[in-house]
């Protein structure tokens, strides 16, 4: 179906977060956009608002009379809904065009130029930098991203006039391998998502087939030093990038009063003194890789300066609640170790004589399951790690997986607790701490408006 075609478009998983970003490019286009979600959030809230009829139980007859006609309705899909879905079975028996989100990605690198940014982590932040950076510049931007931006207060930029779109490419169900990016940066290959590839090696293979999608004419940014493969066509071009060495790297970097500067050298033009708008170390690699994607795409080193300075960061991505004298609170989405482990390597940073507590939930008991030592070595940098249940999202429980092995492979010295997320309330009302940090990506940040109330009320 060409998207001239498409009048309707029904979402089965409406809220997630990249999922709500492709609903909002078809409101804008005065299209009818309708769709199921299991529960009901503060996105689904947000887009019923902008023009989305969102219902909440699988019931086809709460599907909208115009979403079911098979000629001009588009069937978008997570890969996190059960195929046996009412809805999404109705559609499927109606022949329906069915399409995952990724699919629909993949449609507009082809009638877009697609900046995708790939990675097990960083990609999010990578990506958003990338999308702000060139919006604000001359060149401008579509874009379709992981989180909410802080300074769009939205997950998807609108250009009239821009073909380029920064899309976030997910290698979660091999969604990426639907993308034809016209330049692409993998930041990071560490395994995940065992439970999909089974093996480290099918997880790296997935990247390397990644790098042949690349358009020619297009490039690669890659991060140096990755274990991956690339296997591009004679008319890409390869670029590597790291925190201190590569194409694309910084020098004197300086870190003081909450601040952090540094160069940018590259081979088409190096700017000094970049100023990071928010200032966390992990985020000088992730800025490095955006201001390479932005530089090849034509921004100047005014218009990156700029974008650097001026960029407000990502929902649950380093996410400052209170920071004063009293106490520090922050939130972040980091739910794979090596996540872990830059976060807590950032905060330790950050505040080196600072007593640091952070609250873990788990996500997925496969991940739990293969990578609790490595949870449990990146968790113990910090001083103090309370362990909540494992978030199970798409999956059923394991026999003898628990958040448990994790809290029994801490190291020792470290003060360890397990409680559940309904009693963390409680917790921080008679708890007190000097730096607090909420990790992981389950349903633990909706406590995070009370928790911010409680410690504001508590610390003055």
């Amino acid at each position: 179906m060409e998207i001239k075609d498409i009048k309707s478009v029904y979402f089965v998983g409406a809220g997630g977060i990249g999922m709500s970003a492709i609903a909002r490019y078809f409101i804008n286009r005065g299209m009818v956009v309708a769709g199921y979600d299991k529960t009901e959030s503060e996105l689904t809230k947000q887009l019923e608002k902008e023009g989305m009829l969102i219902h909440y139980e699988e019931d086809i007859n709460a599907i909208p009379h115009a979403c079911k006609d098979v000629k001009s309705t588009l069937v978008i899909y997570t890969p996190a809904i059960p195929a046996k879905h009412k809805e999404l079975e109705f559609f499927k028996k109606g022949n329906f065009e069915i399409e995952k989100r990724a699919q629909v990605l993949g449609t507009l690198t082809r009638t877009h130029k697609g900046l995708c940014v790939a990675g097990t982590h960083g990609k999010t932040t990578t990506s958003t930098m990338a999308a702000h950076i060139l919006h604000q510049s001359h060149v401008d931007c579509n874009a379709f991203l992981g989180g909410i931006s802080k300074n769009y207060g939205t997950n998807y930029i609108l250009s009239d006039t821009s073909d380029y779109v920064v899309i976030e490419a997910d290698e979660f169900d091999r969604s990426f391998h639907w993308l034809r990016p016209y330049m692409t940066v993998i930041t990071a290959t560490d395994p995940d998502h065992l439970d999909i590839y089974g093996t480290k090696e099918a997880y790296l293979e997935s990247f390397r087939h990644y790098t042949t999608l690349i358009q020619d004419g297009g490039v690669l940014i890659i991060h140096k030093g990755l274990e991956m493969k690339d296997d591009i066509s004679k008319g890409v071009k390869k670029y590597d990038y790291s925190l201190d060495e590569g194409d694309f790297h910084a020098e004197n970097i300086l870190i003081e009063n909450g601040e952090i500067t540094f160069d940018f050298i590259s081979p088409i033009e190096s700017i000094k003194n970049i100023s990071l708008g928010q200032p966390v170390p992990i985020n000088i690699e992730n800025a490095i890789a955006a201001m390479a994607l932005a530089q090849l795409n034509g921004c100047t080193a005014e218009e990156i300066k700029y974008g650097m300075k001026t960029y407000a960061g990502v929902d649950r991505r380093f996410d400052f609640k209170i920071k004063n004298d009293n106490i520090v609170f922050l939130s972040d989405y980091a739910h794979h170790p090596k996540e872990i482990y830059q976060s807590a390597k950032s905060i330790r940073e950050l505040y080196k004589d600072k007593k640091i507590t952070a609250i873990f939930q788990p996500h997925l008991y496969t991940r739990t399951r293969d990578f609790y030592k490595d949870f449990a070595s990146s968790l113990s940098i910090l001083d103090e790690v309370i362990l909540c249940d494992i978030y199970p999202a798409r999956e059923k429980p394991i026999e003898g997986v628990t958040s448990k092995l994790i809290y029994d492979n801490l190291k020792e010295g470290v003060k360890k607790e397990m409680i559940h997320k309904e009693d963390v309330l409680d917790y921080i009302k008679n708890h007190d701490f000097e730096v607090l940090l909420v990790l992981g990506a389950g349903d633990l940040d909706n406590y995070v408006p009370q928790m911010t109330k409680i410690l504001k009320e508590k610390y003055n």
